[in-house]
Formats: C-alpha cells, structure tokens, sequence
C-alpha cells in the first residue's frame, strides 16, 4: 500500500471517529411540547379568577421553529392581550441563547349568564320570574354580562331586551331613590356616633348613588341615595 493511499485512509478514519462527537456537541433544540405546556399553565393560572370553568387550547407552533433549548421558559402576555377567549402568549428565553416566540391560544371560560326569561320593556322593574340562568361560553358574549340575579332583579330596564338575550350592565339602571327637591332623611355616621335629621335633595339619585343634599344649616353634604328616601352620609 502506497503512503499517498495510507495517508487518505488515516485521514477517513479520523473523520469517522470524530463524527460521533461533533453529533453530541451539536446544541439541543426547544421541545415545542414544553412551550406547549408552558403556555397552557400560563394561561390557566391568568384566567383563574375567572367565574366559571376554564379550558385553554394552544394553537399550532410552526414544526420548523428551531429554537435553542431554554432551561426557563418565561411566559408573558404582550400589550393588549389578555387571559380571554382568542390571545396570543409570548415566551421568551434569556439563556443559554436569548430568543422569543409568540403563540397563539384560546382561553373559554363555560360559566352561568343572566339571560331575560320574558321581553323586558323599557322602564320596567325586574323581578325575579324576569330573568334565567344559561350556561356558555362567556368569553363570546359582550363585555359587561351579568351572572347573579342579584344584579337585576330589582332595577329598571334602561333599553328593551329580547327574550333570551343576554342581559348587559348598561341595559339596566337602578331604581331611582331619591328626586331632587325632595326631603329626604339624612343619616350621619362615623366612629362611635350615628345622627339623623332632614335635608333637601339637590339632584335626583338612583340606589347607590352619591347626591349631594342641603342639610337644615344650609350645609351641602355628599352622601348616598338609599330606596325609602335616605341619604347615608359616612364621616
């Protein structure tokens, strides 16, 4: 065997045994399982305060994102978005090699809503055979949903509503409580003392409401309407 051929051969040898290594020193790849699973406990912490059950579904991760291993995925939500139906999470890595990814998800939320049992007409009390529970998907419906007849019954209906509709915060108003000139009684209270007496309404006040009232002194004080014709006033 001729030494230009010996020298080939050493050569070929050498290449094989340092392949193995050179596979090994190659750096490991981000598992999109883990970004997976990452986002899904992100999301399922975020929206845990949520009223009612919670189901998270992350969308696809392009199979050719080739990201390098993170020891600490860290989850955020991006400007904007929120723990609340379709949404986008990012996650972003720090070290060994600094990277971020944004994927997308959805985040439903089954719960019970308040939906108008009967046609509610404008300027109509709500009473308690008014309204009907439904469970869905909060997340598809408006914002300001209502979810416990507390929150009706008792209020007026400020729009119609359709039978079955969902019924939204700004279609109710509340009862109105106090009507401005009207006398009204003033209750006082603070740390150890509580004191009545009678006053003028300046302006008309739902239940809950702050008005203010001319008090017999000529004083105008702030206090909250209350149905009966009271003022509490908290000092």
């Amino acid at each position: 065997m001729t030494k230009h051929i010996q020298t080939i051969l050493a050569a070929f040898a050498l290449s094989a045994a340092a392949a193995p290594s050179l596979a090994q020193s190659a750096p490991a790849k981000q598992d999109h399982g883990v970004l997976r699973q990452t986002v899904t406990q992100f999301l399922t912490v975020q929206a845990g305060g949520l009223p009612g059950q919670i189901n998270v579904t992350v969308g696809a991760i392009d199979p050719r994102l080739n990201l390098a291993a993170c020891a600490a995925p860290d989850p955020f939500l991006p400007n904007g978005a929120r723990a609340w139906g379709k949404t986008t999470v990012g996650v972003r890595c720090t070290a060994p090699s600094p990277w971020t990814v944004y994927i997308p998800a959805m985040v439903q939320v089954q719960g019970d809503y308040l939906a108008a049992a009967v046609p509610l007409a404008q300027g109509q009390v709500i009473g308690p055979n008014d309204v009907a529970r439904v469970r869905g998907d909060l997340t598809t419906l408006p914002p300001g949903i209502l979810t416990e007849s507390s929150q009706a019954v008792g209020y007026t209906v400020a729009r119609t509503v359709a039978v079955g509709a969902p019924l939204r915060q700004d279609a109710l108003r509340s009862q109105q409580a106090v009507a401005s000139g009207q006398m009204v009684r003033l209750v006082s209270s603070g740390p150890g003392f509580k004191v009545t007496s009678d006053g003028r309404a300046l302006a008309n006040g739902s239940d809950g409401q702050t008005i203010q009232v001319r008090a017999p002194n000529g004083q105008v004080v702030s206090g909250v309407a209350r149905l009966g014709g009271l003022v509490e006033v908290a000092y």
